[in-house]
């Protein structure tokens, strides 16, 4: 099924806008099926899995039903667990973000009854329940079903297997029979069959073939980190295993610009490819992959669909993916044409449970990896060394230098120790190259601890210290209360910055723009005294 992207939907903008924060660009199959058929008062039953996006294929269709204002129930969702009802809660709390005056709760065992009571007498609009608390307030009087417009079954096949036929007949006997009834399940049984063909209309029977591993000699790996530690976990791992070429996929279209930008401004060869692109932006991109002028490539799930590039060495998951089909679909980037390749998930809290959802899916351990240290970044350098120094030894003329040792060890230097000194002064070097990439502003005038930019816009280009402080503090991680003095001249302007965040303000702001102002930045020169 083909995946279209969300605008294409005949739904409002409001819930567009929702599914942009929420990082989704465009539909799962399960989606693109359901949502249509839904909108247009069809009954169906849905085959999906667990992370294929089936809360938001019932969801997005229901909401956009809903009647604000009327503050009595008009949907209920049946959920077999307490934890899934949690789930579909916050989901639908996420997809309703911007749909003013649509109220949901969720009702389960374990939790006060009185609370939820109060809540129902202040008007809900969807319950999202376990059949045994539902049935419980449809008994007390709490939870009228005469205005329910919507009965949805999630995990049809589960309640079934757990005993709620019964209670799930009382409920849906006790509904309208002007609803839309929908039933999603991961298998389809002789039990769900008989339940549709008894309380459904002519359903429509929508099921999802999902997208299968191709290639099997792809390492997986998972790493549990703290949020905070996402990009320095990240680069740790580049560092350690120095891909040629690698991917580094986001959730969404800031986040892919946010990642590229301090990649860069840590010196990595990187760039975004995301759907804000334009097709002649996204080639370009793709372009300078493919010919390996990059090395990165940061990229979402919209714009992975055309990368189709060999020698890709690792996959690395910067954010989870919503839908167990991108994670095939992602990982399945490396290890092409006969080669090895790795893919590495960067997982942040609950992101496990997701993590878990994947791993049945794809029927293959994703195997724990330790957080990177300093020391084996060290280690992996020194190994890399080692093999690109046999392979010069091999293949250089060294004659010349042969003389120099042999001088060397006439001098009662040890051929060992002449090699640990080079080894030294080498990696030496290296570290004193890189200190003065990172130390190169010298004074540039500024207070002590900052350091002065140069740009190259000012009064005449109607730019104010609020311009430049929304600016910088929208690009970069630098928060606005850390910029200091701000001098704005006719033609350009002063601006003081931490001295930690300079290379990064410079890297990021060189291509950017400032009230709609192309800017040239760099570090200023000192005063004259």
């Amino acid at each position: 099924m083909q995946k279209i992207k969300f605008n294409e939907l005949n739904i409002s903008n409001e819930i567009q806008k929702a599914v942009e924060d929420m990082g989704f660009e465009e539909t799962t199959p399960i989606q693109t099926s359901a949502i249509p058929e839904i909108m247009n008062g069809k009954d169906i039953i849905g085959q999906a899995q667990t992370g294929t996006g089936k809360t938001a294929a019932f969801g997005i269709p229901m909401l956009e039903k809903i009647d604000p204002n009327n503050k009595n129930p008009q949907a209920i969702i049946l959920c077999p667990t307490r934890e899934l009802a949690i789930q579909v809660s916050e989901e639908l709390k996420r997809l309703s973000k911007y749909k003013k005056n649509i109220t949901t709760l969720p009702v389960y065992g374990g939790q006060s009854i009185s609370r939820q009571i109060r809540a129902l007498k202040k008007g809900v609009q969807v319950i999202i329940g376990t059949p045994g608390r539902v049935m419980d307030h449809m008994r007390r009087g709490t939870l009228k079903l005469n205005n329910i417009d919507f009965l949805i079954l999630d995990e049809a096949d589960v309640m079934l297997d757990m005993g709620f036929i019964d209670d799930i007949e009382t409920i849906l006997r006790d509904i309208p029979n002007n609803r839309t009834t929908l039933f999603f399940s991961a298998t389809i049984p002789k039990s769900v069959r008989k339940l549709s063909r008894k309380y459904q209309k002519n359903a429509k029977f929508v099921k999802v073939a999902h997208e299968k591993l191709t290639v099997p000699s792809i390492e997986q790996y998972y790493l549990e980190i703290r949020k905070g530690n996402k990009l320095d976990v990240l680069t740790r791992l580049i560092d350690l295993h120095n891909p040629e070429l690698s991917l580094v996929f986001c959730n969404t279209r800031r986040e892919v610009d946010r990642v590229n930008m301090q990649l860069q401004a840590r010196g990595y060869s990187s760039d975004g490819i995301h759907g804000g692109l334009n097709q002649n932006q996204r080639d370009r991109v793709m372009n300078k992959f493919k010919n390996g002028i990059i090395e990165i490539l940061v990229a979402t799930n919209v714009a992975a669909r055309g990368i189709d590039v060999d020698g890709i060495e690792i996959v690395f998951n910067y954010d989870i993916p919503q839908d167990t089909d991108y994670y095939v679909h992602r990982i399945g980037r490396t290890g092409r044409a006969g080669n090895t390749g790795k893919a590495f998930t960067l997982a942040v809290g609950k992101d496990i449970y997701t993590l878990k959802d994947i791993q049945k899916y794809i029927k293959k351990k994703i195997t724990r990896h330790p957080i990177p240290t300093v020391n084996d970044i060290e280690e992996a350098k020194f190994d890399q060394f080692e093999r690109e120094l046999s392979q010069f030894i091999e293949q250089e003329h060294l004659e010349k230098h042969i003389k120099v040792i042999e001088n060397l060890i006439d001098n009662d230097y040890t051929a060992i120790e002449i090699a640990a000194a080079l080894l030294k002064k080498s990696f030496a070097f290296d570290k004193e190259e890189q200190k003065e990439e990172k130390v190169s502003f010298g004074d540039t005038g500024a207070e002590s601890g900052m350091v002065r930019l140069f740009i190259n816009k000012g009064k005449r280009d109607h730019i104010s210290p609020k311009h430049i402080v929304g600016a910088i503090a929208g690009e970069t991680s630098l928060s606005g209360e850390l910029i200091g003095v701000i001098d704005i001249y006719e033609n350009f302007t002063f601006v003081e910055v931490p001295s930690e965040s300079g290379h990064e303000v410079l890297n990021i702001m060189k291509n950017n723009q400032i009230k709609g102002n192309n800017i040239n930045i760099e570090p200023a020169k000192p005063r004259a005294i």
